[in-house]
C-alpha cells in the first residue's frame, strides 16, 4: 500500500523559510516532488527529482526553493526561502510510479498548508 506522508506546512512572514517533507512508502518511485494549489487555481508543479537526482523547477520559484531526497528514508524535502505571499497554497506530495505502470501512475498525499503574511 503506497502512503505519502507529508509535513512542515505552516504560516510565516514574507522572506521567512518552510521546509517540507514527505515520507514514501509502498513502491518504488521514479519521480517525486511537490505540486500546489491555490484557491481558485489549477494544481501546478513546484519542483521534482527524479531517481537519478535530476531535478526540476516551476520558474516562479527557481533559486528560491530547493528539492531534495534521502533515498535511504525514502524522503523528499523541499527547502522554501524567501518566501512570498503568492507562494501561499496547499503543497501536495506526488510521486510516479513508471516501473509497474506505464503510463505512469500518480499517488498524492494528503496536503498541507502553507501561508505566507504580507
Amino acid at each position: 500500500q503506497v502512503q505519502l506522508v507529508e509535513s512542515g506546512g505552516g504560516l510565516v512572514q514574507a522572506g521567512g523559510s518552510l521546509r517540507l517533507s514527505c515520507a514514501a512508502s509502498g513502491s518504488i518511485f521514479s519521480i517525486v516532488g511537490w505540486y500546489r494549489q491555490a484557491p481558485g487555481k489549477q494544481r501546478e508543479m513546484v519542483a521534482t527529482v527524479t531517481s537519478g537526482g535530476s531535478t526540476n523547477y516551476a520558474d516562479s520559484v527557481k533559486g528560491r526553493f530547493t528539492i531534495s531526497k534521502i533515498n535511504a528514508k525514502n524522503t523528499v524535502y523541499l527547502q522554501m526561502n524567501s518566501l512570498k505571499p503568492e507562494d501561499t497554497a496547499v503543497y501536495y506530495c506526488n510521486a510516479k510510479d513508471a516501473i509497474l505502470y506505464s503510463p505512469p501512475r500518480d499517488y498524492w498525499g494528503q496536503g498541507t498548508q502553507v501561508t505566507v503574511s504580507s
